[in-house]
């Protein structure tokens, strides 16, 4: 991981995730990652939607809501995610 990589990754935080479809799911409230490799493996919802209360989606210990990173398809203006791969 390069340090402009490690710089982007600061600026998810707060962003909006939409899915493909422009469905809201909330906005990124943390990133979970592999200490050994840096991998990103998992967003953390902040402020998540009602739509997300329909969806199986994993928990953190504390109870907050997850997205696996793997999911993410485009980062801009929002975080893209495509839904297919979470649910």
């Amino acid at each position: 991981m390069m340090v402009e990589d490690k710089k982007s990754v600061k600026l998810l935080v707060g962003k909006t995730i939409v899915s493909k479809a422009g469905r809201r799911f909330g906005e990124v409230g943390n990133l979970t990652f592999e200490t050994r490799t840096g991998e990103l493996l998992q967003i953390v919802l902040k402020n998540p939607t009602s739509y997300c209360d329909a969806l199986d989606l994993d928990r953190d210990k504390n109870g907050n809501l997850l997205i696996p990173y793997s999911a993410v398809i485009a980062i801009g203006d929002f975080i893209v995610v495509a839904e297919e791969d979470i649910i």
